[in-house]
């Protein structure tokens, strides 16, 4: 009998470039990481996960929840962004397990409207440990974590995308942005004069702070643009404001859950209706523009390629903005990563590792960002105040209708998917923003689309801005 050892063959793990050789044993540099959470991508992903909550055993689970809720209620959670990291993923990873729990309805946003609104209900309600509320709004403002997520994403999802994509969705992306702003505050103003409300009132204080495409470019500079023109506080004005903008949130990501529910069905319901993901109908020659399918296995020394250029594009957005801050950082960003991408000025596997780095940040912590933006930016107060007029609330809704449904429209007339021009720019114009940009992409299932997005609420934003500046002396005094 031959005592000779078997001969051992080492093969290359799947989704490992040819530059990514495994190292020698023990090292790790180069061994792989799977991105997924049992059978399913992302730990966010709707659909059941048995006893595992936060992608751990249950009795794992809460052994960790235990240790962080008891430092929360004696006061000795530190302040510092492991603590914002381990309450918020901890509070996202058990409100998405619940909703997953639910068949159907978990397919049309309901893990994704549990993580954005019930960390805020228990804040409202006085149940949330003081400590844990100061820790994650530091967390999510002071310490950067929504910069850190957007960047991600922003950086991963351009670089990712084919360039042909790139260059040809950019131009027709000014359709259904210019054209669904337009239809919203000339329908919404004659819906207003109709009802009483008003023509002005209704374009001013509902379509404008709605289609701002967030707080900092609607409600902030509106309350103070108004209140110099009557004379009265720009609190005065907040209020309504703020009201308009979180009810509008509210019916995008219930919106972008419906859309997310048909998408599931097999059956389009007419010709170019639903991309499944991928913005335009044209494919262009031999698929140069369909979107690479995504790894199976990624590196660790790819993720630190993408951390590194996600990091270095965010820094340098902030650079320009300073000497030229007609454009918010986010846009010169996305800009950069544009002009990247279009000029192939990076090596083809500095490109993975910044898709692969967005596939991880995005598969692993929507539901702590989702967490972070509730307890931070959202007010219950001003979501109940939001239902007593049922007039304003009809204005609002329809708000939200008619620039998705145009946008949608529109979008499909120049080569579009309608589901995803109606997402962005459509409810992306009409929510909250970066926050809820990742909440409303997160109900629809199409997170990839942050770059549009962001692009979105920037440019859409200032535009919305300039556009009501000049209404303004229209408004009573």
């Amino acid at each position: 009998m031959s005592t000779t050892p078997p001969t051992t063959q080492t093969t290359q793990p799947a989704g490992l470039a040819s530059d990514q050789q495994p190292a020698d044993p023990g090292t790790g540099m180069h061994r792989a990481v799977a991105p997924t959470a049992g059978p399913r991508r992302g730990t966010h992903y709707p659909g059941r996960q048995g006893w595992r909550i936060a992608s751990t055993p249950a009795p794992v689970y809460l052994v960790f929840a235990a240790v962080v809720l008891i430092a929360a209620v004696t006061g000795n959670l530190p302040e510092s962004m492991l603590s914002g990291f381990a309450v918020t993923m901890l509070l996202g990873g058990l409100l998405i397990w619940i909703g997953n729990l639910f068949p159907v309805i978990r397919d049309y946003g309901l893990p994704t409207v549990l993580c954005t609104f019930v960390p805020a209900t228990l804040m409202f309600a006085g149940v949330m440990p003081e400590n844990a509320v100061v820790v994650v709004q530091s967390f999510v403002d002071s310490y950067g974590f929504l910069d850190f997520f957007v960047m991600a994403l922003i950086a991963g999802s351009i670089l990712g995308m084919p360039r042909a994509l790139l260059l040809k969705a950019g131009p027709r992306f000014a359709v259904p942005l210019v054209g669904c702003l337009i239809a919203t505050f000339g329908l919404i103003g004659a819906l207003g004069a109709v009802t009483g409300f008003g023509f002005m009132e209704g374009i001013l204080f509902i379509a404008a702070p709605i289609m701002a495409g967030g707080l900092g470019l609607g409600a902030v500079p509106m309350s103070e643009m108004y209140a110099a023109r009557t004379g009265g506080e720009a609190a005065t004005f907040m209020g309504d404001l703020m009201s308009a903008v979180v009810m509008a949130n509210i019916v995008c990501i219930l919106i972008a859950g419906v859309y997310n529910g048909l998408g599931k069905r097999k059956k389009q319901l007419f010709v170019g209706f639903n991309g499944h993901g991928e913005l335009m109908r044209v494919k262009g020659r031999a698929g140069e523009m369909a979107t690479p399918p995504k790894k199976e296995l990624s590196s660790f020394l790819s993720l630190g390629k993408g951390l590194l250029i996600a990091a270095v594009l965010f820094v340098a957005g902030n650079l320009v903005a300073v000497y030229l801050p007609v454009l918010h950082p986010y846009a010169w960003t996305i800009l950069f990563a544009a002009a990247v991408k279009i000029f192939g000025l990076l090596p083809k596997d500095l490109e993975d590792g910044s898709s692969e780095w967005g596939d991880m940040i995005a598969s692993i912590l929507v539901p702590a960002l989702l967490v972070g933006v509730s307890m931070t930016y959202i007010d219950i107060q001003e979501v109940l105040a939001s239902v007593s007029n049922p007039m304003f609330i009809v204005l609002t809704i329809a708000t939200v209708v008619i620039a998705t449904l145009t946008s949608g429209v529109l979008g499909w007339l120049v080569k579009f998917h309608f589901v995803e021009a109606a997402i962005t720019p459509g409810l992306v114009m009409a929510d909250t923003g970066g926050s809820g940009d990742v909440a409303v992409l997160s109900a629809a299932n199409r997170m990839h689309l942050m770059p549009f997005a962001a692009l979105t609420n920037r440019l859409g934003g200032a535009l919305v801005l300039f556009v009501t500046s000049l209404l303004v002396p229209l408004l009573a005094g």
